[in-house]
């Protein structure tokens, strides 16, 4: 394929010279395009790197079914942990089924790579994980899968959880997650002490929820970092929500940047609407690696999400206040380039030698883009269009 007459996200036009799936030449925009079966003209659209969601559940979403109320009694993590039992336990389309409902319409959208936390308990078992793993394989040839092994129940209260997440790191889940170690557990150092003794034997990463706010919240953000140094996962941790940032006065949330920065802790971050959003801008400036997701899909947690990444760059910039081009950029870089280098995506972004993975939208720039969200005109994997205005083509 040669793609024609493509502009980039840094405002030049060129023509893309595609073979065997990878980039082969970025010739500028005076170049013939020559005549060949295989040119794609797409007539001055701008062309971006495939879209990376760094959180999603593909085990919960509910997309395809009838529409199912929410059921929490309450507005607290654990309201919503026994509420979604309730709703799981009742389910009789299994778990590959919606969750490649949301991968079809993800790839519609631009989304080439994703990170997924799949639950595990002493209720589920490995059940979720499995129906994952299939989902996996089904798209495999179309989109990365990244799992994360995710104690939905937390650990110490799910007696048993802590040797199931160690078998599934075994049977293919790529990190062990944790979850609100004194939120949940209550128990600081046993929750650690279980994530990252798995993360240790296993040689995997660490991605741990944290919803809990303030002071509190930051202890445990000050804890993770120091266990990410001690067992040598300098970039390998990440802590997503990191509510805690965005609850407590400047001064402390510069202090723990510092120390995430030092440690290599990442941060991913959703642009929660009901929730402090931790100051993104803050973290960057401090040497802080922050990326974005969609988080929760039409599930027991949350009836919204479309899991299109480039609307969730526009909920973060309108979240943190972003109005200047240069920082609807870095919204975007959240859900792309960020997003990439966290989750270890290789060969990735529009340079010779990458992976022909493309996004086409019709906008004047990247800011554009984020602050309108244009219908993707196509999105392109290896070279071969996978999707048109919306709609999938494979």
């Amino acid at each position: 394929m040669l793609i024609a007459n493509a502009v980039l996200a840094d405002g030049t036009t060129r023509h893309i010279d595609v073979e065997r799936g990878r980039i082969a030449a970025l010739l500028p925009a005076e170049a013939d395009v020559p005549a060949r079966d295989d040119v794609l003209d797409v007539a001055g659209a701008l062309l971006l790197p495939p879209l990376v969601d760094g959180h999603i559940h593909l085990d919960k979403t509910l997309l395809g079914l009838p529409w199912i109320a929410n059921q929490s009694a309450g507005n607290r993590v654990a309201d919503r942990i026994e509420a979604e039992r309730r709703v799981r336990a009742a389910r009789t389309v299994p778990e590959a089924e919606t969750g490649s409902n949301l991968v079809r319409q993800v790839m519609a959208s631009g989304t080439l790579h994703m990170r997924s936390h799949v639950d595990i308990d002493n209720q589920l078992g490995l059940g979720n994980l499995h129906e994952v793993l299939k989902i996996r394989e089904r798209f495999r040839d179309l989109v990365t899968i990244q799992i994360v092994a995710f104690p939905q129940s937390g650990i110490l209260r799910s007696p048993g959880t802590a040797e199931l997440l160690d078998a599934a790191i075994a049977e293919g889940a790529d990190l062990v997650g944790g979850l609100d170690p004194v939120g949940i557990d209550g128990d600081l150092d046993g929750h650690l002490d279980a994530i990252f003794t798995i993360a240790g034997r296993r040689d995997v990463g660490v991605d741990i929820h944290l919803h809990d706010g303030g002071e509190g919240g930051i202890t445990q953000l000050l804890a993770i970092a120091a266990r990410a140094t001690t067992a040598g996962l300098q970039g390998r941790t990440t802590v997503s929500h990191a509510f805690a940032l965005g609850s407590v006065d400047a001064d402390t949330a510069a202090r723990t940047a510092d120390v995430l920065a030092k440690a290599g802790i990442a941060i991913m971050s959703h642009g929660p609407g009901g929730a402090p959003i931790p100051p993104l801008s803050l973290l960057h400036r401090h040497g802080v690696r922050v990326f974005g997701g969609s988080d929760n899909i039409r599930d027991a947690w949350s009836p919204f999400g479309n899991g299109d990444m480039l609307e969730r760059a526009t909920m973060i910039a309108y979240r943190a206040n972003f109005r200047h081009d240069h920082e609807l950029q870095f919204a975007f870089d959240m859900v792309t380039g960020a997003a990439a280098h966290v989750l270890g995506i290789e060969d990735y972004g529009i340079a010779i030698g990458a992976a022909a993975d493309f996004v086409a939208v019709d906008a004047g720039s990247v800011a554009e883009a984020v602050a309108t969200r244009p219908r993707r005109k196509l999105v392109i994997k290896g070279g071969k269009i996978v999707a048109r205005d919306g709609v999938l083509a494979v």
